[in-house]
């Protein structure tokens, strides 16, 4: 059990003791396979969860990626909503739960208490059909230590246009819609906004990616729920469709998983991925977002920024800025900008 340690902290110890016993190259061809399968490099007919190993080796390799890009999304929406806390929670397509894990450490103060008095976070229900997944989901959940999961319901459910969910404080949906048709996709959307106070999106950091995230902001848009995160507006995307495409980074500690399969010396890697927080009552979203690495050059810094004039624009910030120029040198892909003033 993982009960003193931070979710995040909680999330690698407990992912680590899932190989425990496996050899590194069964995990490593485990990882590999499904890689593949899921780039739709193997023949269709092939299973994609034929074991528990399996399903462990994808977990160890793919949750800490997820866990982040959606820990990053949901900081973005508390940014936008301060003081909101949800106390239900549903993670369409969650799998193994990493979404449900981020949602945990955003709120773990807040939520309903645990049998033990202890407040634990929202009262978390994980959606999917892959049972192994949900099953290994749960193992991970009651290991861990943090009252909001090892409270979380896991259950089966086709993700798909007949998908039918009970009303939530917050909906998430990650690295999910490319799994989905077209239909299924825009199904889901719908339900979730229907069900949810606010929903979160997230998709990979690709062109593709960022097209379905604009594809279901949209929707998002048409139902009624205002966008908290990342844009500072509502309005149409500013951004020319195929000239570029929205996405941000989150950094990502590697395994000795990540290292074996991607044969790379470095200790962590940058997980690429586009999102959209949307939300049913009024938001706070930046004044304006960096969009791109800030170019730092000599006594100038250059941000490129999405503002809440619904256009995109570079902006230039200069040493005789003093303190602004200070907090451009510090600004990151993703940020918004101007930061906050720091309260006293």
């Amino acid at each position: 059990m993982n009960a003193t340690l931070p979710t995040a902290e909680a999330l690698r110890s407990t992912l680590a003791g899932l190989l425990d016993g496996l050899p590194p190259t069964q995990a490593a061809r485990a990882v590999e396979r499904l890689i593949a399968n899921y780039r739709g490099a193997t023949p269709t007919d092939a299973p994609v969860l034929r074991d528990r190993s399996d399903v462990a080796a994808y977990a160890a390799y793919r949750m800490p990626a997820t866990f982040e890009a959606v820990r990053a999304a949901l900081a973005g929406l508390r940014a936008a909503a301060p003081g909101w806390t949800p106390a239900t929670h549903t993670d369409i397509g969650g799998g193994t739960g990493a979404a449900s894990w981020a949602v945990a450490e955003a709120w773990e103060s807040g939520g309903e208490a645990s049998e033990s008095g202890e407040a634990g976070g929202p009262r978390t229900t994980v959606l999917d059909w892959a049972e192994p997944a949900l099953a290994l989901g749960r193992e991970l959940a009651a290991a861990s230590g943090v009252p909001a999961l090892r409270a979380a319901q896991w259950q089966r459910s086709r993700i798909s246009a007949a998908l039918r969910i009970e009303s939530s404080d917050l909906v998430t949906v990650s690295y999910v819609l490319k799994e989905l048709t077209a239909e299924d996709r825009a199904a889901v959307v719908t339900e979730a906004a229907r069900a949810a106070q606010a929903v979160v999106i997230v998709e990979p950091g690709t062109p593709d990616g960022y097209a379905r995230v604009i594809e279901a902001r949209d929707r998002l848009i048409a139902a009624g729920l205002r966008v908290a995160a990342p844009c500072p507006h509502s309005a149409d995307c500013p951004i020319e469709p195929g000239a570029d495409w929205c996405h941000f980074a989150a950094r990502v500690s590697r395994s000795s998983l990540h290292r074996q399969v991607k044969g790379g010396s470095l200790p962590y890697e940058d997980e690429k991925f586009s999102y959209v927080a949307a939300v049913r009552f009024p938001p706070h979203p930046a004044p304006s977002r960096v969009t791109r690495k800030p170019q730092i050059r000599k006594g100038l810094v250059l941000l490129d920024l999405c503002t809440r004039s619904e256009s995109l624009r570079r902006e230039t910030v200069t040493k005789r800025q003093g303190a602004l120029y200070r907090d451009a040198r510090d600004a990151a892909w993703g940020d918004a900008w101007p930061p906050e003033p720091a309260e006293d």
